[in-house]
């Protein structure tokens, strides 16, 4: 028996969410005006999201390419550099180091800057020999690169030590920026998405109201009532979010391209990171939640107000 009201109560639930759709087909103009809303409104938080998330992935890299230069002085040899640079390697939070006398420092300065008459000209080479340093894996955090920034500062042969990574903390603080952007915009796009399903909820009962009061006056729960508006509201939210997932990945394919090429063009690895699969459920999830928050919200305001007199 037992077993036979349960099935009959899901049979109940599926009969009414079928209906439910039933009657958003039967307004087409109307729901996918009301679809097409909530699915931008859910669309630019998670195109938002995904470009926060490669921002973060592409930092990460430049995070890691990160090297430290060691200008020596003057009087420093070149056979002594080398020497420096085969003892500096065996540090264990160094994972590789390149030697560049004074003379290839120059040659390579000339081949970039173009500048070759007027370097001929000066009448001694400016530039001094560099140790190039690249940080082990478990040194780049900020803190490990400005401890071991300061162990090198006070090599005898050094001049300078210069690692460049203020705009790296730039970066990070821009992202972190972006990150509450991201989230405040997305409550606030939330809001909206509850606000136009329960308006459209309220329509829908309004219009209504006679039906209402003759189901109410042959004994009709209240809960019997709002069922069929809340099945509405999941339908908006489901459906909503699956036209966002499909703008967003839309979106994405068409800039796929020229992101490619234009990592490419900078020797870059860098790939972008869709996240389609994780938001083809979150999107659907959190729409068909609002949808279902915001029909119970506009349901239970004006429901009651309804009675058969």
């Amino acid at each position: 028996m037992a077993l036979f009201n349960v099935d009959n109560y899901l049979l109940r639930h599926a009969q009414v969410a079928l209906a439910s759709l039933g009657n958003l087909w039967r307004q087409p103009v109307a729901s996918l005006m009301t679809v097409l809303v909530i699915g931008i409104a859910l669309a630019l938080p998670a195109g938002l999201y995904v470009i926060q998330k490669n921002i973060e992935q592409l930092s990460g890299q430049w995070q890691q390419a990160t090297s430290i230069s060691l200008f020596l002085k003057e009087n420093v040899r070149d056979g002594r550099g080398q020497q420096l640079a085969q003892q500096l390697v065996t540090w264990p939070d160094i994972k590789n180091v390149e030697f560049k006398s004074s003379a290839q420092s120059l040659e390579e300065f000339r081949a970039l800057s173009g500048l070759g008459e007027i370097l001929d000209s000066l009448p001694k080479n400016p530039l001094p020999a560099v140790i190039i340093i690249e940080p082990a894996a478990e040194a780049t955090a900020n803190e490990a690169h400005e401890a071991l920034l300061s162990r090198l500062a006070e090599l005898n042969e050094v001049e300078l030590a210069q690692l460049d990574m203020e705009w790296l903390q730039r970066l990070k603080q821009l992202t972190e920026t972006g990150e509450r952007g991201i989230a405040v915009l997305a409550a606030m796009l939330s809001l909206s998405v509850l606000l136009v399903i329960g308006n459209t909820i309220r329509l829908a009962i309004l219009n209504r109201q006679t039906e209402i009061k003759v189901i109410k006056l042959v004994g009709g729960t209240n809960a019997f009532v709002r069922r069929p508006f809340l099945y509405t509201g999941f339908w908006y939210g489901l459906i909503g979010g699956l036209i966002a997932w499909i703008t967003l990945l839309i979106g994405l394919i068409i800039i796929n391209g020229p992101v490619n090429r234009l990592a490419s063009l900078y020797e870059s690895q860098f790939t972008l990171q869709w996240l389609s699969g994780s938001l083809f459920l979150a999107l659907p999830l959190c729409g068909l939640l609002l949808g279902i928050l915001g029909a119970w919200l506009a349901v239970g305001r004006h429901l009651n107000e309804i009675e058969p007199s």
